[in-house]
């Protein structure tokens, strides 16, 4: 694959530490796979334990997928005191996961403090928009493919 043009959207590298990539990831359901992304925010000290019920109330009032069999798990905006640190996690479900009737193969679960989440989304859609880039993530097998899409 071609490196990206400058002007590509990318995120900070700060934001996807590497232990919160997670490839071969199964869930019964929609809630364990939110839950799933939130437990891994939580272990890499993005997020105090009570996100993960954020992130579960944010479904509850709006489905996070955003197609192509991507979904986008986040906590509320009164979770906002709970980030410790922006952040996001990549964490693929190669069996899918039914997500109110739609497939779901990866989750990318973010965390940002103050307005972060804004420009975290905007990035995160410019990559998801793109075919190409998109398929790498969902297709991904390997850590280093992850990173390098996303940064």
């Amino acid at each position: 694959m071609p490196d990206q043009p400058a002007d590509a959207a990318a995120m900070r590298p700060d934001l996807l530490d590497p232990r919160a990539v997670l490839l071969h990831e199964s869930a019964a359901d929609r809630a364990e796979a939110i839950r799933r992304c939130g437990r891994v925010l939580v272990d890499v000290g993005a997020v105090a334990e009570s996100y993960i019920d954020a992130m579960m109330e944010r479904e509850r009032s709006i489905s996070t997928y955003v197609g192509e069999g991507v979904a986008i798990p986040h906590g509320t905006a009164a979770a906002k005191e709970v980030v410790r640190r922006d952040a996001i996690c990549v964490v693929r479900f190669p069996g899918g996961v039914d997500w109110g009737g739609e497939r779901v193969t990866l989750c990318v679960g973010i965390a940002a403090k103050g307005d972060g989440h804004v420009p975290l989304l905007a990035a995160l859609a410019d990559i998801l928009l793109d075919p190409e880039r998109a398929r790498t993530l969902r297709e991904a097998t390997e850590v280093h493919q992850v990173i390098k899409e996303l940064t």
